[in-house]
């Protein structure tokens, strides 16, 4: 800590140097406080809940792969469908015990449209999980 300096006719000027020991000491009394009351603003529910020895399910959903071309034609698992063939099996696969899931793949060129009409199909048959897959980019 500098008050003053024994050689005032030296440097006759004010003193630049900050005293920061109040701010440390009113730093340290807040992160004190905080320490102290933070176990307070917790509102945990101490609960006892029950334990169940239940096998846990083995059975994965299984996922197929829509894939639409720029030209607009709809791959199912790789293998073309058309409309008809689409709703059929979306009609299957929404019958199925856990649903699958769809992964929607479609070409930079796509209409949206086609896209749309899909998801519209998927969605009126009762299909509830839809994923879109995409390539990563790739690093220049």
């Amino acid at each position: 800590m500098s008050f003053g300096s024994f050689h005032h006719h030296r440097n006759p000027g004010p003193m630049a140097d900050i005293n920061v020991t109040p701010m440390v000491d009113v730093m340290l009394v807040l992160l004190v406080i905080f320490i102290l009351s933070a176990p307070m603003l917790s509102n945990a529910v101490k609960l006892d809940l029950p334990v169940a020895n239940a096998a846990a399910s083995a059975q994965q959903a299984a996922s197929v792969l829509l894939a639409i071309d720029g030209a607009g034609q709809i791959y199912w698992n790789n293998e073309p469908v058309d409309a008809v063939a689409l709703e059929q099996r979306l009609q299957q696969a929404a019958t199925l015990a856990p649903q699958p899931e769809l992964q929607l793949r479609a070409d930079k060129n796509t209409r949206y449209e086609v896209v749309a009409q899909v998801m519209a199909a998927a969605q009126q048959q009762g299909l509830t999980k839809l994923g879109f897959v995409t390539a990563p980019e790739k690093e220049k």
